[in-house]
């Protein structure tokens, strides 16, 4: 009797070698009617790192157990590149840079601003802070426990404060944006004395970091595929932006971290990352609070909808 007939089919898909350079047409637009901003927990620091924060009362630190524990194995994904470096267009009240780094080549295109102007990090940079201390652990010889993980877990996924706030000061405060600027190469990025927030950084530098984590220069050969999990974990007020944009099949193995402040100035701070195989893309926004966080959501999905290959 004839076995069961297995039929394989491979897909492979190729990125173009055409860039074309990008580039964003901003346009002031003034509001009449103002709309309440929406409620979302800032992601600044400590009531010390800035005065004119809004900063939402931190809770107690998370206590650490001895018990220590493995990182857990990830799947990881081999999906094709959707994104294609092109002209782009979107319409802000505010400021708007944004970079796509090409994965295959190093290269990155972007706004004609991606550069030379900077805004702050605020919570994208958390992933740089669990994934620091994680590969200093492991150089020690160290593993840390159920515990710990847990916080660096509800750090990357859901954003928690306290935890990034936990991380900088055991891990050296302003060392911890130091190391970041010279382990990933970022030549526009400015450390700010006593807040991991502020970290005033390019839209190229922010695809650099990007690529920090992905290669595994920022967590290390032991912890870097647990990073990227929890990256694809992201989830609550923390999931918008560039994974709006995405198809729902591209979107699943997206590792994404954003970045989103309403400070006492009355402007919204929105940094949003997203990592693929094949691509990196950051954009990063400041515009009038009476706009409200869905407005810089809509913002960084406008600008990786241009971008798609099959929008």
């Amino acid at each position: 009797m004839l076995g069961p007939l297995v039929l394989v089919a491979l897909l492979i898909l190729d990125a173009t070698g055409v860039i074309i350079a990008g580039q964003v047409l901003t346009t002031a637009e003034v509001h009449a009617t103002r709309a309440t901003p929406t409620a979302v927990s800032p992601d600044a620091p400590t009531p010390s790192d800035l005065a004119t924060r809004k900063i939402r009362p931190a809770s107690a630190p998370t206590a650490v157990t001895t018990k220590t524990a493995s990182p857990p194995k990830a799947v990881t994904t081999t999906l094709g590149p959707v994104l294609t470096p092109r002209p782009v267009s979107v319409t802000i009240d505010g400021f708007l840079s944004w970079a796509l780094m090409n994965r295959q080549t190093g290269t990155v295109t972007g706004s004609a601003n991606h550069t030379t102007e900077t805004s702050s990090t605020e919570s994208m940079i958390k992933i740089w802070i669990a994934a620091d201390y994680l590969r200093r652990q492991a150089a020690t010889g160290n593993a840390p426990g159920q515990q710990r993980l847990d916080e660096l877990t509800t750090m990357i996924r859901d954003s928690d404060n306290q935890a990034a706030r936990d991380i900088y000061q055991l891990n050296g405060g302003n060392d911890v944006v130091n190391r970041m600027i010279s382990t990933c190469g970022l030549t526009d990025t400015t450390m700010v004395d006593g807040t991991w927030s502020q970290t005033q950084i390019t839209a190229r530098d922010a695809t650099r970091l990007g690529l920090c984590v992905a290669d595994g220069r920022a967590a290390g050969p032991t912890w870097t595929a647990w990073v990227l999990t929890q990256m694809r974990q992201v989830r609550g007020e923390g999931r918008f932006g560039i994974i709006d944009a995405l198809p729902a099949d591209i979107a699943g193995g997206t590792a994404i971290k954003n970045g989103w402040t309403l400070v006492d100035d009355g402007n919204w701070h929105i940094a949003c990352l997203a990592i693929q195989d094949q691509w990196i893309l950051a954009v990063l926004t400041r515009y009038d609070g009476s706009h409200g966080l869905t407005y810089g959501a809509s913002v960084c999905a406008n600008v990786t909808r241009q971008l798609m290959t099959n929008p």
